[in-house]
């Protein structure tokens, strides 16, 4: 049974729950792992993690369907990206079967912080790994720590969901063949100075472009980006430095299967911006965002959808990806993963 919290005013944010998962990599080997209520962690003053950004981590979610079902979504896309994550930075790879197994004892650890159905809160779940022996020369760290929080957050969204206004960066998000296609904790260390002084100057996001020629739209600090054409079509940059959003790839097949759309993934010059109806963000927090205003150095690109609300393209593909989540439209084979 669900705990008694007031659950539509939960902030984004950490709140201790009953148990942790932890596994440690030692002499070669991963060990079987335990839940664990000790929600602290002790290390070594010259941990990999401290000295060289060791790290990487994932970021899902479990949700009470309406027929009560406690369910998570794609946990094994989860796993198959820390595992391409821990490959580029040569940390040893958590088998994906006992990931995602992993994430299931963790939700059922904490099954009461499951929110119920319709609160628009959700149960965050956030896999991560990082080098937990000493290293003092550049190199990977012999030892690391595998773990996995839970916390309930409230709905991204409170009274609503409104368009943002967002900026094309003069910064980088990621360096030409770098790391932006794995979620390292190094690439969001590097966007932090770009988010608050985006914040400072009243935009929600930056909209970065291809660190190589500046010229392609590519995506967020924290999320990948959709646009919609005049005809209707849904369009999202490709590169090899944007981060393969799991929600993004769901929203791709959504969009063929369910909406029957026509679907491009293709580079986006920016001198295009002006050209589409609608364009949002989206990620596992969200799911979508949407994008009223785009600022590219002063040049106000207002999108057609407006600031008041959502247009109606990503809206539909939305609320189908949530109803898919929630369990009101029927699930593509493997997507819900149910915790029993």
């Amino acid at each position: 049974m669900a705990k008694q919290l007031d659950w539509a005013s939960l902030p984004f944010g950490y709140m201790e729950t009953n148990k942790s998962f932890v596994a440690n990599y030692k002499n070669g080997a991963w060990d079987s792992g335990t839940l664990t209520t000790d929600h602290s962690i002790t290390i070594s003053e010259c941990a990999g993690v401290l000295q060289y950004a060791q790290t990487c981590f994932e970021g899902l979610k479990a949700y009470t369907t309406k027929d009560g079902k406690i369910v998570c979504f794609r946990p094994d896309l989860n796993a198959s990206r820390m595992a391409d994550s821990c490959r580029r930075l040569e940390m040893p790879v958590f088998p994906e079967d006992r990931f995602v197994q992993a994430v299931i004892d963790t939700v059922k650890a904490n099954i009461e912080y499951v929110p119920p159905y319709g609160s628009g809160a959700t149960l965050y779940i956030r896999p991560y790994m990082f080098g937990s022996s000493a290293v003092i020369g550049v190199k990977p760290a012999d030892e690391y720590q595998f773990r996995i929080l839970v916390t309930p957050v409230g709905p991204y969204f409170k009274g609503g969901v409104k368009p943002i206004k967002v900026r094309i960066s003069d910064l980088d998000r990621a360096a030409p063949h770098g790391t932006g296609d794995i979620k390292a904790g190094l690439n969001y260390a590097m966007s932090l100075h770009n988010i608050v002084d985006a914040h400072k100057c009243g935009y929600a996001e930056n909209m970065y472009t291809d660190p190589a020629s500046h010229t392609y739209i590519e995506e967020t600090g924290g999320a990948n980006i959709l646009f919609v054409t005049k005809d209707g079509k849904l369009v999202t940059p490709k590169s090899n430095s944007i981060l393969p959003s799991i929600t993004r790839r769901s929203l791709i097949h959504v969009a063929k299967e369910y909406l029957h759309m026509e679907v491009e993934e293709r580079k986006i010059n920016k001198s295009e911006l002006k050209d589409f109806v609608e364009c949002g963000l989206c990620g596992t927090a969200a799911v979508i965002s949407p994008i009223g205003e785009i600022d590219d150095h002063g040049d106000k690109i207002m999108l057609p959808s407006g600031m008041e609300k959502g247009g109606p393209v990503l809206t539909k593909l939305r609320e189908t990806l949530t109803g898919i989540q929630m369990g009101t439209e029927k699930a593509p084979e493997g997507w819900v993963v149910e915790i029993k």
